[in-house]
């Protein structure tokens, strides 16, 4: 009697799974029908910046590491 209470309650607890899994597909399903992917708009890409930020996180790292001490 245990065990049938036991694989009862797993065979619900497993359908409920199965069940969200498959709303959840259906609801990615249909918001990629509703709206069509559009390219990114593409921007230019600031060096100047990106240098600047590269010099600070390799500033960072070296101080995390203590190499300055």
């Amino acid at each position: 009697m245990k065990n049938k209470k036991l694989a009862a309650a797993m065979a619900a607890v497993h359908m409920y799974i199965r069940t969200e899994e498959e709303a959840a597909v259906a609801a990615m399903q249909s918001r990629a029908a509703a709206k069509p992917l559009a390219p990114a708009p593409v921007g230019q890409m600031n060096l100047w910046g990106l240098s600047g930020r590269q010099a600070i996180m390799n500033g960072n790292a070296v101080i995390r590491q203590r190499m300055l001490k």
